[in-house]
């Protein structure tokens, strides 16, 4: 889906396939044909975006295979989809049984980080439809917080350096955005300012996920005026939402979203954050304030009861982003990969395709409301 800003820019919608377990070809062209396809006819949409997710494998074997990579761009535009930005954050095994802290590994200190991130960039150059200036590709906001080291931050920066280098190169534009995520090296905008101080802006910036963002009580307004200030672009916004909590003696209405797959790092305004929500449960908070949990909840609809998400802080990333003369960002990809693991009473819907077309229909609404205009 594109929107023109007032003035003039096309601003790009997706929803990011990480939400699909696939991760071979054939998985992928089925998860084209059965959800985003039926996405985009629910929609009455003549065009689609599509945020792909591509493990570290399918990445590397579509980088090797032009014939390959030829076929996934017929099928997209086959189905009225198109590409103009890669999840490359979670490297493989994102829907195992268990995934938690292995979604960080390898870390920016690896080899392999950045050639994964380079083999998505050149498939990217492929799949770009003609007439979009430039693709982008999300990844991990460096490694986990422990182990760091000088001598860890000095090999991220080599590798950073190696990365600018090697995207100035492609035959298309592709940039590449860090997110910062909780508990990371780069947990908040001001880690990101920190640690992203010496790269080059040309190719590389941030990735803004609102979810992350509202589990560090972070201000949007004030992010987009610091990254500003700073220089650091805005590469993409992942359009997402946080489980809140507005009085901790209510905690366990959050049991139910105890689950083994992801990590739900918490986080207790003002002070205050655990790794996992059931140390939160437990009682790893002071128990004062509002929390809010890393697990993302469809954007569209909040779970009922004494919880409640932050949907209003990310009507207000929006705003802070697309609101001016000029957009802070053009890629925009609504990230909700928890479907599968949500409780079944605050799921909207079960049915998948249904969710995603809501998620994404209530972005567009957002957009609009903005002065933004759909084009076709």
């Amino acid at each position: 889906m594109r929107f023109r800003h007032r003035d003039g820019t096309v601003v790009h919608l997706a929803y990011c396939t990480n939400v699909h377990p696939a991760e071979d070809l054939a998985g992928v062209l089925a998860q084209l044909t059965r959800y985003a396809a039926p996405v985009r006819d629910r929609l009455g949409v003549a065009r689609l975006g599509v945020g792909l997710w591509l493990s570290a494998d399918l990445a590397a074997a579509l980088d090797d295979d032009p014939v390959a990579v030829d076929r996934l761009r017929a099928e997209l535009a086959a189905h009225g989809l198109e590409v103009v930005t890669c999840n490359g954050f979670p490297y493989r095994g994102f829907h195992d049984p268990v995934v938690k802290h292995k979604v960080y590994s390898p870390d920016w200190t690896s080899p392999a980080r950045l050639e994964y991130t380079l083999a998505l960039a050149r498939v990217l150059t492929a799949l770009l439809p003609d007439d979009v200036p430039r693709g982008s590709i999300s990844s991990l906001p460096l490694a986990w917080r422990t182990p760091w080291n000088n001598a860890r931050a000095g090999a991220v920066r080599r590798q950073l350096d190696t990365l600018a280098v090697r995207l100035a190169a492609l035959d298309r534009p592709v940039r590449v955005g860090f997110e910062p995520e909780p508990g990371c090296v780069v947990d908040t905008i001001t880690d990101a300012v920190h640690h992203l101080s010496y790269v080059d802006t040309e190719w590389l910036g941030v990735c803004l996920d609102a979810c992350h963002l509202a589990v560090g009580f972070e201000e949007p307004k004030d992010v987009v005026n610091r990254l500003a200030l700073a220089g650091l672009p805005v590469i993409k916004l992942q359009a997402s939402c946080a489980l809140e909590l507005e009085d901790p003696a209510d905690r366990r209405a959050l049991a139910p979203f105890v689950e083994p797959r992801f990590l739900h790092q918490t986080r207790e305004r003002g002070g205050g954050g655990v790794d996992d929500l059931d140390q939160a449960i437990a009682g790893g908070l002071p128990g004062r304030a509002p929390w809010r949990v890393h697990f993302h909840v469809p954007v569209h609809a909040a779970p009922d009861g004494v919880l409640s998400s932050t949907g209003p802080m990310l009507r207000d990333t929006l705003s802070a982003l697309l609101s001016g003369a000029h957009p802070s960002t053009t890629h925009i990809e609504v990230e909700t990969y928890t479907w599968q693991v949500l409780p079944a009473g605050p799921r909207p819907d079960a049915d998948l395709v249904d969710g995603l077309a809501q998620e994404l229909a209530w972005t567009r609404a957002e957009l609009l409301a903005l002065g933004l205009e759909e084009v076709a």
